[in-house]
């Protein structure tokens, strides 16, 4: 990889605050596994970034929106767990100088975008990224999913995003390779099974080269197993984003393991 251009990665978050906390129905091995892959992802990049540009599958737009907000807070966007779970500490800021040069790369692009100057960051941001830079003290921006979870659309706005990578800016989707929850939370035989099916079909097609695997992507429904790991996708869509923006580079698998038994991987991409 070139000294000066950042990797880009897909993390997995998880499932509210699991795994920052150890919650009633989920197994502990498996929680400090995925809890210590995300203390890893600071080490992902050789060299330290000025910025993290995250996509989180928690927040949809009918457009591509790019968070404004000077002053970000906390997000608690999921419900009904202990009081701790709604009280962390992570004052990270946003940088506006570069939101500017995200917007440039947009419109360098033709990719049409709105902002939004009182979003906050929500789970898929702090539950990964606070174990991995807890002093907060790298900017994070954050942009939505565009609502429509279109595949292509999202790998095309990966590409946009591509030249960011030599600015030191670190790209990063965070959604999960498994993501049904009704499954996650007490998974049956068959939902077990179609976990491992694609999850071992994502990981064959990341090895193949950059065309291959793009229009595999793209057609990720037809993978064994697809609609019984994601009855709706935006947990896979961050994935599509961070393979556009890898361009020719190759995959590597930065974790793979279990919650509640579902398989679940996290890549990266560098060249």
């Amino acid at each position: 990889m070139s000294e000066s251009k950042l990797p880009v990665a897909f993390v997995s978050h998880g499932g509210g605050p699991w795994p920052i906390l150890s919650l009633d129905g989920f197994n502990e091995p498996e929680r400090l596994s995925l809890y210590n892959y995300m203390k890893s992802i600071s080490q992902t990049p050789k060299m330290q970034p000025k910025a993290l540009l995250v996509i989180s599958a928690h927040w949809e737009e009918s457009k591509f929106t790019i968070n404004t907000n000077p002053n970000p807070e906390l997000l608690y966007d999921y419900y009904g767990f202990p009081p701790k779970a709604y009280d962390f500490d992570w004052p990270v800021k946003n940088d506006l100088s570069v939101v500017n040069e995200v917007k440039m790369a947009l419109n360098i692009a033709g990719i049409g975008f709105n902002e939004d100057d009182q979003r906050d960051y929500d789970h898929g941001i702090f539950i990964p990224l606070m174990p991995a830079y807890p002093d907060a003290a790298i900017p994070v921006i954050q942009i939505s999913l565009n609502a429509n979870l279109s595949p292509e659309d999202h790998f095309n706005f990966g590409s946009a995003m591509a030249p960011l990578r030599e600015k030191g800016i670190f790209i990063i989707g965070s959604g999960n390779s498994y993501h049904n929850v009704r499954s996650m939370f007490k998974p049956s035989p068959k939902a077990i099974s179609a976990s491992k099916e694609f999850d071992e079909w994502l990981k064959a097609t990341l090895r193949l080269n950059a065309d291959e695997r793009k229009k595999a992507i793209l057609n990720w429904e037809n993978a064994p197993g697809a609609r019984e790991c994601h009855p709706r996708e935006e947990h896979l869509i961050p994935l599509m984003v961070i393979m556009g923006a890898a361009k020719n580079d190759a995959a590597k698998i930065s974790w793979t393991g279990t919650i509640n038994g579902t398989s679940n991987t996290a890549f990266h991409f560098e060249g």
